[in-house]
């Protein structure tokens, strides 16, 4: 069957939420600067990150299938903490976290007939870690690869006290917004 949109991430965790939905994809990854620019709002880095990786793969793909693009954010206040850089950078962002509630804020850019875009924004509240579970967490790698050094879809679940918002959005795709963008452009899901 072929794919009703293409997907500009490499991310599994798009990919099993687009599965979820039953949407046939492909993947095809672009690299973009993910620098912050300077005084950007966290909402108009997220929105512009989407946007810029999807049209970038539209254009390198020159195609007419809808290009589907995400990008998500974990915001403290009003830092952006992206994916660790090491492990004192993730030990210290998961402290920053602890016993405070964050946002997380997902972007979605779907480029095909037309160009939709949307944000959901999460509300998620760390109960206290201590140094010797926050440690812990590191040693299992997941916090490597991940935006705020936590996935909540994993072993991360076990600090979120509580959760305001969407959780699909928290792993990196909401999935309510994104089916009403998908059927804007007349995708069919469940199919």
């Amino acid at each position: 069957m072929a794919e009703q949109i293409i997907l500009a991430s490499a991310s599994p965790r798009r990919q099993e939420l687009l599965d979820q939905i039953k949407v046939i994809y492909q993947v095809y990854p672009v690299d973009i600067d993910e620098t912050p620019l300077p005084n950007e709002a966290p909402l108009a880095y997220v929105q512009r990150l989407a946007a810029e990786k999807s049209a970038a793969c539209k254009i390198r793909l020159n195609t007419e299938i809808p290009v589907l693009a995400a990008d998500t954010a974990v915001v403290l206040g009003s830092i952006i903490m992206g994916k660790p850089k090491d492990q004192a950078d993730a030990l210290a962002m998961l402290t920053q976290l602890s016993g405070k509630t964050h946002q997380v804020y997902s972007a979605v850019s779907l480029r095909g007939r037309e160009h939709g875009q949307v944000v959901s924004i999460t509300e998620v509240t760390f109960r206290h870690l201590t140094a010797r579970q926050i440690q812990d967490y590191w040693e299992t790698g997941e916090p490597l690869d991940k935006a705020g050094s936590y996935a909540i879809q994993g072993l991360g679940s076990v600090f979120v006290e509580t959760i305001k918002g969407s959780f699909s959005g928290v792993v990196g795709l909401p999935l309510f917004e994104t089916a009403e963008l998908l059927s804007k452009q007349g995708i069919v899901l469940f199919k």
